[in-house]
């Protein structure tokens, strides 16, 4: 992508050419690439500790090449999808034209990528372009052994900064003569440290002779800056930045206020330790982990209000994204979880890009085959053959990014007819099963099953390509209409059980298997889970590893029949004006209860009078059901008529008429409710 441009783009860029200093050797190697001088490489790779300064210097390479009439391209590795697709969709303009510079920076948090970039992507590049490559992980050693890049690879290891340029930074950023050398003996060359101790004492609020350096010294230095913030909602700001993967106005306004978040937004951008590109402003990784940890120690109410405004920003962005942003949204919405209980299936993640998902194609039919009898046994394999003739576009492949061969693969079905399948494969017969017993789905309903999650590499283990099949089925989970329960096959039920838990999956049903093993089938009925209810149960929790939240409501394990339910309903109806009579209703066991939170509420009396209310204004809507409405209005909402002979004579009617028309009444009214109890959309 290509940088900013604006008035304040290039005041920034202007700000931080100003403050930059040292790294003279790396920014002549650079220029000597520019060239095209005689032993100077066309792709620099600098590495280095986190706030080491790399994204400074590639401003600066930025800087130069452009005065060099040079075209800019960048790709930021920690916003970038970690495939060869999601890498090409960003750098692009760097393979169709000349003179182009194409600058990576975050490059360890796609670092799976770098057999792809080294062996398929640079090599296409024009003679003339000049790459540089950062991130904290020095180059592997197959790129370093191998011959045909010595001259042509140069390595960059970026290090502290040494006393007289960390001096002359200090004294570029206006810090005070008598104040440098407290600032020099804490900070002890590392750039970031230095810039945040200049930023605090501009503000003229520190002690510096009390610093000492130590692993918490940027916690030291935050601690002090944030103390100088000048509103809450700027603290806000800065604490939702931390928070999340990327910053936008948008999600400023979901959590301050629409009113201040361009201002919020504009002032988290001029920050020492902000960067920001296509998809959003972000912290420094360490500064982001710092706030967000000592905000949810210091105010876990205000934290807990935070997150859940920023969760439910994303998840409409998740739910309303382009297919192509799809995945990106699911991303960043995933991306809360990565603190609390959770953490060890989401933040250990720290390598992406070894691998891509991908379409099912014709070669790779036999292989799939192959890798599921392997890692699972012929029946296994007997059922994937069934399924890539029944219904291959269920079939989800991941392939090595370096090699584009098939590594991985999950069988994710979307179920409609109980007879498909449940024949050859007792987990779809048992799950199906299952679902009767709790009420047949709506004409345009389904079932999705996470039936084969086949990764001979990493079988039933925490992986990188075991979260691109999670946020695959959670973004099915959030973007499909009519889907009515969803189910997760695992070998591994201890290991993943917590999360299954945590994520709104009760375990369903075990199931023995060839080679001694047990598949465990967790469930969620989503006719009875609001997506926003959902989102609500799944936060990250407390910190403590045993968090005392209380369990979330589930389905009953026999719900109410179909002649209970009527049968409820109808004396629900009477009981309606009586709220200690209502407060036995066999209704408190249906899945409305569940579907419509009446236990969630402060009165849950009040929650089943409301639902039953609107029922009946939506018979209303039905014009051919308004002599059946009036009744049931006339009857049971207003108490004026106190018997039925009474309601027969407000209305008009003659008695056998008016029974009859509350009969039809009640007939609608439990269709309409039946509907609801199902999953059926509400009015």
């Amino acid at each position: 992508m290509t940088t900013d441009s604006g008035s304040l783009a290039s005041r920034l860029r202007a700000s931080r050419n100003k403050t930059f200093v040292g790294r003279s050797e790396e920014v002549d190697r650079f220029r000597a690439a520019l060239d095209g001088a005689q032993g100077a490489g066309p792709v620099l790779y600098v590495h280095g500790s986190g706030g080491v300064g790399k994204s400074t210097l590639l401003r600066r390479f930025e800087d130069e090449a452009r005065r060099a009439g040079r075209r800019v391209v960048w790709v930021d590795g920690h916003r970038v999808t970690p495939s060869p697709a999601g890498f090409l969709a960003e750098a692009t303009d760097a393979v169709t034209g000349p003179d182009v510079v194409l600058l990576i920076d975050g490059f360890e948090r796609c670092q799976g990528l770098e057999g792809w970039l080294r062996d398929r992507f640079l090599p296409g590049l024009r003679e003339d372009a000049v790459v540089v490559v950062a991130g904290r992980r020095p180059p592997s050693a197959e790129w370093l052994c191998d011959l045909a890049w010595s001259d042509l690879l140069d390595v960059l290891p970026l290090g502290a900064l040494d006393r007289p340029t960390a001096t002359a930074l200090l004294e570029r950023r206006s810090v005070a003569p008598a104040r440098r050398d407290a600032i020099l003996a804490f900070a002890d060359g590392h750039p970031l440290a230095l810039s945040l101790a200049a930023s605090v004492t501009q503000a003229g609020s520190a002690d510096t002779s009390r610093w000492t350096p130590g692993p918490d010294m940027i916690a030291d230095l935050l601690s002090t800056l944030v103390g100088e913030l000048p509103s809450r909602d700027h603290r806000l700001a800065l604490e939702t930045a931390a928070h999340v993967l990327t910053t936008t106005e948008p999600l400023l306004g979901a959590v301050i206020g629409e009113d201040r978040a361009a201002e919020m937004f504009a002032w988290l951008r001029a920050l020492p330790f902000a960067e920001y590109g296509r998809p959003g402003l972000f912290l420094h990784e360490l500064v982001s982990e710092v706030l967000d940890h000592d905000f949810r120690w210091r105010d876990p109410d205000g934290y807990e209000r935070m997150h859940v405004r920023t969760g439910h920003h994303l998840l409409q962005r998740a739910r309303t994204a382009s297919e192509t942003e799809a995945m990106t949204a699911i991303r960043a919405l995933t991306y809360l979880k990565r603190y609390g209980p959770m953490e060890p299936y989401f933040k250990k993640i720290d390598r992406e890009g070894d691998a891509y998902e991908d379409v099912l194609r014709p070669h790779d039919h036999e292989q799939a085959v192959r890798m599921t009898l392997e890692t699972e046994g012929p029946r296994s394999a007997d059922i994937v053959r069934f399924w890539l003739q029944e219904q291959p576009g269920a079939f989800r492949m991941y392939r090595s990014a370096q090699t584009g061969e098939l590594v991985a693969f999950m069988l994710w079905l979307r179920l409609t007819d109980p007879r498909v399948g449940g024949s050859l494969d007792p987990v779809v017969a048992q799950a199906w099963a299952g679902v009767a017993q709790r009420g047949p789905l709506l004409p345009d309903q389904h079932l999705r099953m996470s039936r084969f999650m086949i990764h001979p590499g990493a079988y039933g283990q925490i992986s990188s390509v075991g979260h691109l099949m999670q946020l695959r089925i959670c973004g099915d989970w959030i973007r499909s209409r009519g889907l009515a329960w969803s189910f997760i096959t695992t070998p591994d039920a201890q290991l993943w059980g917590p999360l299954m838990d945590h994520l709104g999956h009760g375990e369903m049903f075990r199931t023995s298997w060839e080679q001694g093993r047990t598949f465990t089938t967790f469930a969620c009925d989503w006719r009875v889970t609001p997506l926003e209810i959902w989102f609500d149960r799944t936060q990250p929790g407390a910190l403590a590893e045993a968090p005392a939240a209380p369990e979330p409501e589930r389905a009953p394990d026999k719900p109410l029949t179909r002649t209970e339910f009527d049968a409820a309903v109808r004396q629900a109806l009477r009981d309606l004006h009586r709220p200690d009579a209502l407060r036995g209703s066999a209704l408190f066991s249906s899945r409305l209860c569940t579907r419509f939170g009446w236990r969630t509420r402060q009165d849950p009396v009040e929650g089943l009078r409301q639902t039953l209310v609107s029922a009946v204004d939506e018979v209303r809507r039905d014009t051919r059901s308004d002599r059946q409405h009036r009744a049931l209005a006339v009857t049971y909402l207003r108490r004026a008529a106190t018997t039925q002979e009474a309601a027969a004579a407000r209305l008009g009617l003659p008695y056998s008429t008016y029974r009859r028309h509350l009969a039809e009444g009640h007939q609608r009214l439990c269709e309409v409710l039946w509907h609801w109890e199902l999953g059926g959309g509400a009015g």
